[in-house]
């Protein structure tokens, strides 16, 4: 192992890091490579446990002697805890424990939010835990806990939080305490604007929206002596054992952080929680396992949200539709305790060529709960600006919106000033505008009283990975193998795509392949699933682990057949000889007999290239028909093609791609946390008024690839694809509903109340302008 120094670009922030690398790497899988299993669309490897319910959830967990937890949250936006009563609480039948301020430790979650601290800073903070022999018992025993509170003005909106005089939101962590803009300027932008012959300026908002995972934020911790165990639903097993042992002050080996199955996390499952910490805590003090399980009122105000945004952008354009400007500034609202770290501007730093450039982002802090990573935090918001600006410019230029595009690709990342590992966003448009039929005239509406539409728009993305990410691989006697990895499957068929993958490199069937992961203490370390970086960073350390392996397996095959190993191959589980792949002897029969043994394969993820910038790319299409009656949008048919390199696994490719989409719809017309601004109370904790797109809501979704590998940016030439399919919906549709409509919406979700709205202002103009010219016409007889 030696040390070596690589760039890494994570959820739109580059940054320079050591890492440690064996410095080996297996023959790459260059473009021309006859893959037999990768690239092969499969079923699940785990879809039949999926289906059948044999699969382990966190909350399916169930240890002898488990108590239950549940927590008291504030019911104010703002406030001090004065003073708390649990006496009537612990006299319940059945609680084993109350913790609050008066009896925690003080412990501080990795996003800068204390554990009962003193003051409140939103409507659902924690302020107290109970845990009890039963749920019921438990839930009983919070209602029994009295606390005086002094509350405090709050701020809610993101652009107000910034003004002078509001309500300062009281500061948590390392938070800072001031409002100080991130800037970045490249070429002179007043000589942009004097150099337009075309300006565009709109404002747009994005609201805050929660990620509400399939499976809510569950946690099932133990202590055995100085051990503690914790099986939660998270992304990211060994930075929760990391942090855990933080916390309690542990020896990282007596953490043992698990999550067998887990029902989506898009970013709210990145960082150690407050439900593994409250019931290690609760486990600690009982001496009892202790589960947490957040109902969906929870999920809805404690852990996190997209941010909400108030987005400026500004676009210069000479007549031929060359850029000369762009202008883009944001306020973002992060929540008590956020990190500055999304960029909601990046995507106007880097999708066109302009030479002059600028942008600003400002981070406020207000009275909701800490804004989270939400898959493809920050340019999912930042393209629904500049994506819908660029589509007003294209109507006042007269030009296609695509040819618009084309003519300010960029064939380097200007930022950085480095060539792309590759780019193929002209063929992406090429083949997404022969999909949806942008060049062939409109269908007809279906009603009189609907209008129709064609909208769309780019996606640009990171997705390169890094290191560090490792494997190992271990060969049974029988020939099978199983794939120790330190990553998870949150959801999206990594744990398929990387059976694959190993499956390739062996020489194996794929059901000959076990792919063990989500385990912090028995697997080596492996990233957190986020970035869209799992395939990409684990997938060529699964690689070179499979090659050491096979060649491990074929020096002792040389040895049994008397042949050279250069000459050997493995196809299918045989070991076989010569061009023609005669086969010689089956790796059950040749191993078997060596039995026992340990044939293992360690392999790592080796530096990024250096000097070049990897990204993904994508263009997303929409018609959608509008009724102007009700308000109503109709989703005709979403088409998304992304570049996302080699695709291993298609049938799970296309499953991210549609689930994406979806996400996207719904953050496009439907998806929005109410807040009440005299009270800052979340008014749609639930399911029920908080609008998730259902069945009836998606169109028909055509999922196309571009088709070309990426031999640059790894050894199989693979980029991630787990967050570009929702970042370019929103702009798509709105961009639709404005051809359908002549009119601009500029703040989401796009509501049937805010199109009647947009379509009254439009009639009371028009009305306007009809009264003006009447009345000049009666002067002019006069």
């Amino acid at each position: 192992m030696r040390i070596f120094r690589t760039r890494v670009e994570f959820e739109g922030r580059e940054y320079e890091e050591e890492t440690l690398w064996s410095g080996a790497e297996p023959p790459p899988w260059g473009p021309e490579a006859e893959l037999k299993v990768a690239g092969r669309a499969v079923a699940r490897v785990d879809a039949v446990d999926k289906v059948t319910g044999r699969a382990r959830f966190t909350d399916d967990v169930v240890v002898p002697g488990m108590l239950y937890a549940a927590v008291l949250r504030s019911p104010h936006a703002h406030a001090r805890v004065r003073r708390v009563d649990t006496r009537r609480a612990m006299s319940l039948d059945g609680v084993r424990a109350v913790l609050y301020r008066g009896n925690a430790p003080s412990i501080v979650l990795p996003n800068g939010e204390p554990i009962f601290d003193r003051w409140v800073r939103y409507y659902g903070q924690a302020v107290a835990a109970v845990a009890a022999t039963t749920e019921e018992g438990a839930r009983e025993g919070i209602a029994r806990i009295a606390v005086q509170y002094e509350t405090y003005p709050f701020v809610i909106d993101p652009e107000q939080a910034a003004q002078e005089g509001a309500p300062l939101v009281q500061p948590c962590g390392n938070r800072p305490t001031g409002h100080n803009p991130r800037v970045y300027e490249r070429g002179d932008p007043r000589q942009g604007e004097q150099e337009a012959e075309i300006l565009v300026e709109q404002e747009f908002r994005t609201p805050a929206v929660v990620h509400q995972c399939f499976e809510p934020h569950c946690a099932v911790c133990w202590w055995d002596g100085p051990d503690l165990t914790a099986w939660t639903s998270t992304q990211a097993v060994h930075a929760v054992a990391d942090a855990l042992a933080a916390v309690f002050g542990l020896p990282r080996n007596r953490v043992h952080v698990r999550a067998e199955a887990i029902g989506g996390g898009f970013g709210s499952k990145q960082h150690l929680g407050e439900e593994v910490v409250l019931a290690a805590l609760l486990a600690r003090q009982t001496g009892c396992p202790v589960k947490l399980s957040l109902d969906r009122g929870a999920e809805s105000v404690a852990t996190g949200h997209r941010e909400a945004t108030v987005q400026r952008v500004r676009l210069g354009a000479r007549r031929d539709g060359t850029l000369t400007l762009i202008d883009h500034r944001a306020v973002i609202g992060l929540g008590a305790c956020g990190r500055e770290g999304m960029s909601v501007t990046g995507p106007s730093r880097e999708l066109y060529r302009c030479p002059n450039v600028h942008t600003e982002e400002l981070f406020t802090y207000t009275n909701l709960a800490p804004a989270r990573a939400f898959r493809g935090p920050g340019y999912t918001e930042g393209l629904f600006a500049l994506e819908s600006a660029m589509d007003d410019l294209a109507r006042r230029l007269r030009l296609d919106p695509v040819e618009l595009r084309l003519r300010n690709l960029t064939d380097y990342e200007p930022v950085g000033v480095r060539p792309y590992s590759s780019k193929p966003l002209d063929t992406i448009y090429s083949v997404g505008a022969a999909a949806a039929g942008w060049s062939s005239p409109k269908s007809a509406p279906s009603h009189p009283w609907r209008r129709r539409g064609r909208g769309m728009a780019t996606q640009i993305w990171g997705g390169g990975g890094g290191p560090p990410a490792y494997a190992w691989i271990r060969l049974e006697p029988d020939g099978t193998a199983v794939v120790l990895i330190g990553s998870q499957d949150i959801g999206t068929g990594t744990r398929t795509a990387l059976a694959q993958i190993a499956a390739e490199e062996l020489g194996l069937p794929l059901e000959s392949v076990r792919v063990e992961e989500g385990d912090s203490l028995y697997t080596p370390y492996g990233p957190t699933s986020a970035g869209s970086q799992t395939v990409s960073s684990i997938g060529p350390a699964v690689q070179a682990a499979a090659y050491q392996a096979r060649t491990a397996l074929l020096a002792i095959a040389a040895d049994r057949l008397g042949e050279p190993a250069d000459t050997l191959t493995i196809r299918e589980g045989m070991i076989c000889h010569g061009a023609a792949g005669e086969r010689q002897l089956s790796i059950t029969d040749l191993l078997r007999p060596l039995s026992p043994f340990a044939l293992l394969g360690q392999g790592d993820r080796g530096p990024n290239p250096a000097g070049v910038a990897i990204r993904t790319f994508g263009a997303h299409f929409a018609e959608v028909e509008v009724d102007i009656e009700t308000g109503e949008i109709f989703l005709v048919r979403l088409v998304a093609v992304h570049d996302c390199g080699r695709v291993i696994s298609p049938l799970q490719a296309r499953s991210q791609v549609a689930g994406g989409v979806i996400q996207g719809i719904g953050y496009s017309l439907t998806e929005e946390l109410v807040v009440d601004p005299s009270t800052g109370i979340v008014l749609n904790p639930n399911l029920q008024r908080y609008l998730l797109p259902t069945a009836a809501d998606v169109p028909g979704i055509e999922a196309l690839f571009s088709g070309e590998i990426d031999p640059v940016a790894n050894s199989l030439g693979v980029k991630g694809l787990g967050e570009p399919p929702i970042i370019a919906v929103a702009p798509a549709i709105a961009n639709a509903v404005a051809d359908a409509l002549g009119i601009r919406l500029t703040n989401l979700p796009i509501t049937r109340a805010r199109i009647l709205d947009a379509l009254q202002q439009i009639r009371e103009q028009a009305g306007a302008r009809v009264r003006t010219r009447s009345s000049g016409r009666s002067a002019r007889g006069h």
